[in-house]
């Protein structure tokens, strides 16, 4: 099957800062694919290469069959972008957001009225089609931003951080709509350092550390690759790790310490578990965890727990 988006080599220099150090991956229709990754790890400026906002400084990117640097404008007409900020014209109305920016498309003013009228009932904005962007809460102005994106019907959506500061009812309206443009066909590529996000919309994740890609697949099979199928928490102070190991040596199970907590990583499931809590209910803990493993997990054992500024 051709590839929606073809990246080979890809790579992205700010002077001496090297953002995204020569990377590969390939997208198809309908995937939904996530770059996840800490701050500074090249993802926002990944995303700004596809759809042609920064040049890229070598590789190769192939977008629907064209070639970015020679093709940006045709590329773009099938894109629609959902950029970190709320980059939404504030001396006009909701419903004026939406038809100005579908000029940019050639929409025709009755189609673009019609298209803006379904894009506000999508994304419950249609109480609002009169009401000036300062006068939205952070929510619906992201909702509006989406609606905006999907103005010209794209092929590829490209969302970058796109529920980053709402609350929980706003993040799982906007998870609920972007599900639901599945059945249309369109492919999403998102970022975002919302772990839940992922797990939720997408269905292969690549996962970015320095400018690179270290790990690509299905979020269900990296877990259970690299992380393990369960995870045990074990609250107690250093001293008693050794213990710990002496009581699950026969296992040969995978730890990690961090912080106050010993991490336990268990490959097969309940059975084993059970196995565990109870060697280990004689341990003096302060708390005791056990849960399934999560993309969380996937991405800390990947990119490590210690904070990095950048």
């Amino acid at each position: 099957m051709q590839p929606i988006i073809l990246a080979k080599n890809l790579t992205k220099r700010f002077g001496e800062l090297t953002a995204v150090d020569s990377i590969d991956f390939t997208i198809h229709e309908q995937d939904y694919f996530g770059f996840l990754g800490p701050n500074g790890a090249g993802k926002t400026s990944t995303i700004r290469m596809l759809y042609g906002f920064s040049p890229m400084t070598a590789g190769q990117l192939k977008i629907l069959g064209l070639d970015i640097r020679t093709a940006a404008r045709r590329i773009k007409e099938q894109i629609g972008v959902v950029s970190q900020e709320n980059n939404l014209d504030t001396d006009l109305t909701v419903l004026e957001n939406l038809l100005v920016y579908a000029r940019y498309f050639d929409i025709p003013r009755q189609e673009a009225r019609r298209r803006a009228g379904d894009l506000m009932a999508f994304m419950q904005l249609q109480a609002k089609e009169k009401s000036r962007v300062e006068q939205l809460s952070g929510g619906m102005k992201r909702r509006l931003v989406l609606a905006r994106a999907l103005i010209n019907k794209p092929k590829i959506l490209l969302l970058d951080e796109p529920t980053t500061g709402l609350d929980p009812q706003a993040r799982h309206l906007i998870w609920q709509r972007l599900r639901s443009l599945k059945s249309g066909g369109t492919a999403m590529i998102l970022t975002t350092h919302y772990m839940e996000e992922a797990a939720q919309l997408c269905n292969r994740v690549a996962v970015m550390d320095a400018g690179r890609i270290i790990a690509t697949g299905t979020p269900q099979e990296m877990i259970r690759e690299r992380v393990g199928a369960e995870v045990l928490e074990l609250r107690i102070t250093p001293e008693l790790d050794a213990q710990v190991l002496r009581t699950i040596a026969d296992l040969d199970l995978e730890t990690e310490r961090y912080g106050d907590t010993l991490y336990l990583y268990l490959p097969e499931g309940h059975a084993l578990a059970k196995v565990l809590t109870d060697r280990l209910m004689g341990i003096n803990h302060s708390e005791m965890i056990h849960r399934q493993a999560t993309l969380e997990d996937l991405f800390l054992r990947l990119t490590g727990r210690e904070l990095v500024e950048t």
